[in-house]
């Protein structure tokens, strides 16, 4: 494979720059080579695979799941780690974070490589043609809506008037990039949403995983709408994805099995992140962090094959064995020693060893992964919520239920109008629950909570615990929390002022 022409100038002296290091003359993370040139539609063709390969770059795929998903209530931190990801996890950020800093400059170089496709390609083009820039304009649209994420609030507060990420646009000029300020979370979801009707409407080739089409387009409007607030958009748009025919719900021995085998044999995947067997991060993969053991899912003592030091917290663990027959449960591997479970004692309170292998054993390769970014489990619990928050209860039941039957329920454990309300639950509690059960560890959780206006309750032990004294388990954090998004990285503003700071 050629190597593409796209650059982002200044990225590579990011990695090891301090921002008192920083000159004015220094080119935003965000800024492109404009020597560069797309002459020719393989050179187009070819620009496009090396963006997407930038997603697999650890500074991307590691951070940006270190900060989605480290700050939930289904995983418990075992030990204090020097790594910046520990702050993640307890909420206590940091303007000079490592992780939010490597996020954001890979998020901005795809989007700078992602805008010389688009601008290169005009809508008129050949079917090929159309078809690559519809997946910039999806990689694009991606970009920006994993960045408000992490550095904006929650679409729903405030109805989106709080500030989100500059948004990159490809007719920007070099003295704007320069001094580009931050859009409000509104506009970068209407420009987040314009890139991706744009990119289902270019996409008429249905190509498969790891690259994007129309389906993929569409499930990432499901949950975008859905983010927003916009229940009838979200269940137009995860109806069009299950309607399409593309994906079933794996079943079974499948299921139980749905992140080891190749990610392109999978059926219910719409998008991942594809690693192959030469691209094993090791000891810097994910799922270092989840699991330590052999190849045959036999959990070892932590450092064995991983770090071994995040689990699933107790809480969830306590909730999925309510249901011992939920096959989810499989999705977590307790470490136990002649049939006895292990802790990690390094805290006051020691932390049950519950492995997690969501992000392992890929291809029968301990740390080998390819992150789901979208499935179709997902699209039913996005159409269940949006129906559950329009008054339509039995329709929301009807998707949650067909899940937990997927994961061997049945009977008492399906949930009906008559039986939530003698729990005193409602449809969308039980919803929430569910995604908390199917999607866990997959970046959903603190969003989940937090867009809704809920606090994020962990009652386990875990590192959280040393943000307290005495060494007190429990910590809540409320949706209105400052520290539910993560700062500015102090280089960017180092950079270009115009950047304001979160509070």
């Amino acid at each position: 494979m050629q190597t593409p022409k796209i650059k982002a100038a200044g990225f590579l002296l990011m990695a090891t720059l301090s921002f008192s290091s920083c000159r004015k003359n220094f080119e935003p993370s965000t800024a492109i080579d404009e020597n560069s040139a797309l002459t020719s539609a393989a050179d187009i063709e070819t620009a496009t695979i090396g963006t997407y390969a930038v997603l697999r770059n650890p500074s991307y795929v590691r951070s940006n799941h270190f900060l989605v998903e480290y700050p939930g209530d289904e995983v418990a931190q075992g030990q204090n780690s020097s790594d910046d990801l520990s702050r993640a996890y307890r909420y206590n950020h940091l303007t000079t974070g490592s992780h939010a800093a490597a996020f954001w400059v890979q998020a901005y170089f795809v989007v700078g490589a992602a805008n010389k496709i688009i601008a290169a390609i005009p809508d008129d083009a050949t079917t090929d043609l159309r078809q690559l820039k519809g997946e910039n304009l999806f990689l694009r649209a991606m970009m920006h809506f994993n960045l408000v994420r992490v550095f904006g609030r929650p679409y729903t507060q405030n109805n989106g008037d709080n500030p989100g990420v500059p948004i990159l646009s490809e007719d920007l000029t070099d003295e704007q990039k320069l001094t580009i300020s931050r859009n409000k979370v509104s506009e970068v979801y209407a420009f987040v949403v314009a890139d991706l009707l744009k990119a289902a409407d270019l996409m008429t080739i249905s190509k498969p995983n790891p690259f994007a089409s129309k389906e993929v387009a569409n499930a990432l409007l499901a949950r975008v709408y859905l983010y927003m607030g916009d229940n009838a958009r979200a269940i137009e748009f995860a109806d069009k994805v299950i309607s399409s025919g593309r994906y079933t719900l794996l079943e079974g021995a499948a299921y139980s099995g749905y992140y080891r085998g190749e990610p392109e044999a999978n059926t219910e995947t719409i998008f991942c992140i594809r690693h192959t067997k030469t691209q094993d991060e090791g000891y810097s993969a994910i799922g270092s962090m989840y699991y330590s053991g052999d190849v045959s899912g036999n959990a070892a003592n932590k450092g064995v094959s991983g770090w071994g030091e995040i689990y699933a917290s107790k809480k969830i663990y306590d909730f999925m064995t309510v249901n011992p027959g939920d096959l989810r449960l499989g999705f977590i591997s307790p470490y136990r020693v002649n049939g006895l479970l292990q802790y990690n004692s390094s805290l006051a309170t020691p932390t049950p060893m519950y492995y997690i292998n969501k992000y392992n054993l890929q291809e029968g390769i301990i740390n080998l992964s390819s992150p789901v970014y979208l499935r179709l489990a997902e699209m039913y619990l996005i159409r269940a919520e949006a129906n559950a928050k329009l008054g339509n209860a039995q329709q929301a039941l009807d998707d949650v239920n067909l899940i937990r039957k997927r994961a061997g329920l049945s009977g008492a454990a399906l949930h009906t109008i008559s039986g939530i309300a003698l729990s005193g639950k409602t449809a969308l509690d039980v919803t929430l629950e569910e995604r908390w059960l199917e999607l866990a560890f997959e970046g959903h959780r603190a969003y989940d909570l937090f867009r809704n206006g809920r606090p994020l309750i962990r009652n386990y032990p875990g590192t959280h615990s040393l943000n307290t004294t005495p060494n007190n388990i429990n910590q809540t954090v409320s949706a209105s929390d400052n520290r539910i998004i993560f700062y500015i990285p102090e280089n960017e503003r180092a950079k270009n002022l115009n950047l304001s700071q979160n509070p």
